[in-house]
C-alpha cells in the first residue's frame, strides 16, 4: 500500500473528549462543518477518507483504508461514521477494539446492497451497478446525482442539497479510483456476522426516511440493553445531522457526555 497522505482537521481542546468524524461516499470532511460550532468543546479529527477531499488515494480496500487511518488517529477516540464512514468506524471497532472508546454510525448498514435471498433490505444492486458505469461518463454530474440522493424524503431537500453541494464542492471533486473501490466496499462488504462482538458503546442513528438504508434495517440489527442504543429521527432521510442538526446533536451529544463521564 502507498504511504496515505491524509488531510484530517483537528479542531478543539487537546485535552477534551477525542471524536474521529468520518463521511460518506463521494462527500468530504466539509459537509460537517454544520457541526463544528456545536462540537466546540470536544477534540473533533475530521477526516477527509482517502482520495476524497484533499486526501490522496491509495491502493487496495477497506482494510488498507482503515490501516491508514489507524495510523493517523489517536487512541481511545469515539469514532462517528456516516454511510460508507459508518463501515469503516464499525470495522475500526471490531478489529482495534482497544482504540475506539465509542461508536456511532449515522444512516450507515453493516451490508448496504439489498441480499433477496436473505430478505435483507438495501440498495438495489443496479443502482450501484449504474453509478458505477456514469463515474466514467461524467463524474462531477455522477456527485451531483448522488448528493441529491441524500436529501430525498426531507421537507427541506432541495436546501439540503444546495448547502450539502457548496460544502462538498469547495473541495476537489473525489479521486475516480477512490469512488470505484467505495462503491465496492457499499456493494460487497457484509459486516452482519459480526456486530454482536462489538463491545463498546454503540449509538446508531437513523433517518426513517433514508433511500438508501430502508426502515426495515434498524430492526434486523444487534440489541444489547446495555451497550447499544438507537435514536430514529422520522422526519430525516440520508443526512440527519445535515437536515435535522438540532434533534441529531441533542441526541449526539447527551450519549457523548453519558460514556465521557
Amino acid at each position: 500500500m502507498s504511504q496515505a497522505q491524509l488531510h484530517i482537521e483537528s479542531i478543539g481542546p487537546v485535552y477534551a473528549p477525542q471524536i474521529v468524524m468520518l463521511h460518506g461516499w463521494g462527500m468530504n470532511s466539509a459537509v460537517f462543518t454544520p457541526l463544528h460550532l456545536s462540537l466546540s468543546e470536544y477534540r473533533v479529527h475530521y477526516v477527509d477518507l482517502p482520495g476524497f477531499g484533499h486526501s490522496s488515494a491509495i491502493e487496495g480496500d477497506i482494510y488498507d483504508w482503515l490501516e491508514a487511518l489507524i495510523t493517523h488517529l489517536p487512541d481511545k477516540a469515539i469514532w462517528v461514521g456516516w454511510s460508507l464512514g459508518g463501515l469503516l468506524a464499525t470495522l475500526a471497532a471490531l478489529n482495534y477494539p482497544g482504540r475506539v472508546r465509542g461508536l456511532v454510525t449515522i444512516a450507515s448498514s453493516p451490508c448496504f446492497m439489498a441480499r433477496k435471498e436473505e430478505k435483507w433490505p438495501g440498495i438495489p444492486p443496479q443502482v450501484l451497478t449504474e453509478f458505477g458505469e456514469s463515474l466514467y461518463k461524467d463524474l462531477g454530474k455522477t456527485i451531483e446525482r448522488f448528493l441529491a440522493i441524500q436529501a430525498i424524503g426531507s421537507a427541506t431537500a432541495k436546501e439540503d442539497i444546495k448547502q450539502l453541494k457548496n460544502l462538498v464542492l469547495s473541495r476537489p471533486l473525489p479521486d475516480s479510483r477512490a469512488l470505484v473501490q467505495g462503491l465496492k466496499m457499499l456493494e460487497c462488504v457484509d459486516l452482519r456476522p459480526k456486530l454482536d462482538q462489538i463491545n463498546q458503546p454503540w449509538l446508531r442513528i437513523w433517518g426513517r426516511l433514508d433511500g438508501l438504508v430502508p426502515r426495515r434495517v434498524p430492526p434486523l440489527m444487534p440489541v444489547n440493553d446495555t451497550l447499544y442504543q438507537d435514536l430514529i429521527l422520522p422526519k430525516a432521510s440520508h443526512a440527519p445531522f445535515f437536515s435535522h442538526k438540532d434533534e441529531f446533536l441533542a441526541g449526539f451529544v447527551t450519549w457523548i457526555e453519558e460514556i465521557s463521564n
